[in-house]
């Protein structure tokens, strides 16, 4: 199926996208507002306002009310983004990915609801092996106590639903309307909440200051990464005019595993770049609640 390939476009370019971001993070903002680095992605969403409007005019005709709801999608994409970033200036990357299978599982309950997608009876104990599998990866092991990372489900889990909302606005606009009008209004969603972020004085001084520093590196590498992830982002919503909203989200969990494939080579071949914990108890931990969440996929997809 053709939108197969648009769908795990995604999870490998995310992975990638990812790593990225963990290394702009600990390079530029272990300590400061990772609101910044949100900024970029804001710029890529207005550059690409003109070029569509220029290759399909009539973005532009739709009704306002079509219009706001739209770039309200752009707005929680941008939120989802916001929290994701929260979580990862604390951990590690793999452990963060898998938290995105939360988004499948939001999928279904909307689509459900709002797009009267039905769910079989395998898909739904595949959606609970999903849930299962992000639980296991929250867990604090080896410590006297295990504990729950309550922080991170917070954060992930409302990152995942934002992903959710976003994705079931630009679904039921995008079949109903069209592709790249419904595109066009999502970047102005994004664009508009990059002004936002640079009205805050504190997020324009630490911008100006960070572009001075590292111009280069940052412009280089931001910039590369915001492609990469752009790409993903394209293919996903491309493939939500062919399969269910549930189904699409649900191959997008499987970005945990690209994030941990990736996360293992750079430990191992670049560890300046990036490192993953690999203690026996570590990887034990994280293959389980892979097996978990890979299970959960190929039953959401039966």
């Amino acid at each position: 199926m053709p939108w197969l390939i648009f769908a795990f476009s995604g999870p490998i370019l995310w992975a990638l996208s990812t790593h990225i971001d963990k290394y702009l993070v600990e390079r530029y903002f272990k300590h400061g507002s990772i609101a910044v680095l949100m900024v970029f992605t804001a710029i890529i969403g207005a550059l690409a306002l003109p070029v569509i409007w220029l290759f399909r005019p009539s973005v532009v005709a739709l009704n306002l009310q079509s219009m706001a709801v739209i770039t309200t999608s752009g707005l929680l994409y941008m939120g989802a983004i916001y929290f994701y970033l929260q979580a990862l200036q604390g951990e590690e990357a793999s452990t963060i990915a898998p938290f995105f299978q939360a988004a499948g599982i939001f999928g279904f309950i909307l689509g459900y609801f709002v797009l009267g997608e039905k769910p079989s009876l395998i898909q739904i104990i595949g959606a609970l092996l999903v849930i299962g599998g992000s639980v296991i990866l929250s867990l604090r092991l080896g410590q006297s106590k295990v504990r729950v990372k309550r922080r991170l489900v917070v954060l992930m889990l409302t990152c995942a639903l934002a992903i959710a909302l976003s994705s079931l606005i630009f679904k039921f606009f995008a079949v109903r309307d069209e592709f790249w009008t419904t595109t066009f209004w999502n970047f102005a969603g994004q664009a508009i909440f990059g002004i936002i972020l640079m009205l805050i004085a504190a997020n324009r001084r630490q911008f100006i200051i960070m572009m001075r520093a590292n111009t280069g590196a940052v412009l280089s590498v931001n910039g590369a990464n915001e492609l990469i992830n752009l790409g993903g982002n394209l293919g996903v919503r491309y493939a939500l005019l062919f399969a269910p909203l549930g189904i699409v989200q649900s191959i997008s969990s499987t970005t945990s595993f690209f994030v941990l494939l990736f996360g293992v080579a750079l430990s191992l071949f670049f560890p300046k770049l990036g490192r993953e914990k690999l203690s026996l108890t570590n990887l034990l931990q994280k293959l389980i609640a892979i097996v978990f969440i890979v299970t959960g996929v190929v039953l959401i997809n039966h």
